[in-house]
């Protein structure tokens, strides 16, 4: 009987045999990557703006693109995409492109930025290192809602901008710019995970305890905030002023020197999950990961205190492992930042080395 076993396991397919299975059962995925199509976007050096900050024409997404958040629009995949010129001399000056998708894997990019900095109040934030890794969620009266960073060359700041159409965008400010005084006005911030629902291809935000909650910041803590109405949040904190700890980075893991959030959190019937960002450190990390490698991992928060840590993979669940994961303007990179369901599946997209953006699927 198990010799018999043993031959049919031989010629079993190999994709059968490649199947990942789910760490814990309340894990999303498992996702693939589509490696047959990978990367799905790369830098172009054949489009030109007109920068009304510099007055000089540049080539806006030569240099790198990587990083998108994603939204369903009218059946098809709206990818918000950061683009790098070559024009500053250290990383590029940093602007968001718009692709757009019938399948979710060949995109069609609108010739121009759809964001980017201007002669505008958010100009002393976003210039010149530019408008940084966007992440979209939709109201419940369908605007959509933007935490991106503003990157001056010193320090980023998590900010919000909304639209209607994810094209025309309005700047509304500093995220925190107004919590306790402008205490974090000048302080360090980014990635804004917020708390949503799936509403059939939507993510819309939900309020939990009559407030909207939002997981943010790239620490080896990761923290929290809360808003009233998805454009003004105030982190919450300790009573000795400190911010509050959602969940912090564990030794002999992937995410031992930081957890950054990935795309939104979202309200399951498990609870609130969240798709994260894990830094390796070889030495005291992950021993079978490179030296600074961003891989996936996924958390689980309770659904009526935020703050509450439930469960956690064990592991990452995506690493790099193609070449143009392994190299690029950082090595050694998957940063997962935009998620949908689409067309019956689980459409994970990410930031290669930096350089180029890739898409993993999953059954939903």
């Amino acid at each position: 009987m198990i010799k018999r076993l043993s031959l049919l396991f031989l010629f079993l397919p190999s994709f059968l045999l490649a199947q990942p299975k789910l760490e814990k059962p309340w894990m999303l995925g498992p996702f693939r990557k589509e490696n047959a199509h990978n990367p799905i976007l790369d830098a172009k050096a054949s489009t030109t703006f007109e920068c009304p900050v510099r007055k000089q024409t540049v080539r806006w997404e030569e240099k790198d693109v990587y990083n998108p958040a994603a939204v369903v629009r009218s059946n098809k995949v709206y990818l918000l995409y950061r683009a790098e010129d070559t024009v500053r001399r250290v990383g590029g000056t940093s602007r968001l492109g718009l692709a757009i998708s019938t399948d979710g894997i060949h995109f069609k990019r609108m010739p121009k930025p759809v964001f980017y900095p201007n002669n505008d109040p958010m100009k002393t934030y976003e210039w010149e290192g530019g408008c940084e890794d966007p992440r979209v969620v939709e109201s419940a009266n369908g605007v959509y809602v933007m935490t991106y960073s503003a990157y001056d060359g010193d320090k980023a700041r998590l900010c919000v901008a909304t639209s209607h159409d994810m094209i025309t965008w309005h700047k509304q400010g500093l995220a925190f710019g107004q919590a306790d005084n402008g205490k974090y006005r000048n302080s360090w911030s980014k990635s804004g995970a917020i708390v949503c629902k799936r509403v059939g291809s939507r993510l819309v935000a939900q309020k939990i305890n009559g407030k909207y909650w939002m997981y943010w910041g790239d620490q080896p803590q990761l923290r929290l905030a809360e808003s009233d109405d998805l454009l003004h949040w105030t982190p919450l904190e300790t009573s000795s002023g400190q911010p509050i700890v959602a969940a912090e980075s564990r030794k002999g893991t992937h995410d031992v020197r930081l957890i950054e959030p990935g795309p939104y959190a979202m309200l399951t019937a498990k609870g609130i999950l969240l798709i994260y960002n894990g830094m390796n450190d070889a030495k005291n990390g992950d021993v079978n990961l490179p030296e600074g490698a961003y891989a996936g991992g996924q958390l689980l928060f309770d659904a009526h205190n935020p703050a509450r840590l439930l469960d956690r993979s064990e592991t990452y669940f995506i690493k790099p492992d193609q070449p143009y994961e392994m190299q690029g303007q950082v090595n050694q990179v998957c940063f997962l930042e935009g998620m949908v369901p689409f067309q019956g599946r689980w459409f994970l997209y990410y930031g290669t080395a930096d350089s180029k953006i890739g898409v993993a699927t999953a059954k939903q």
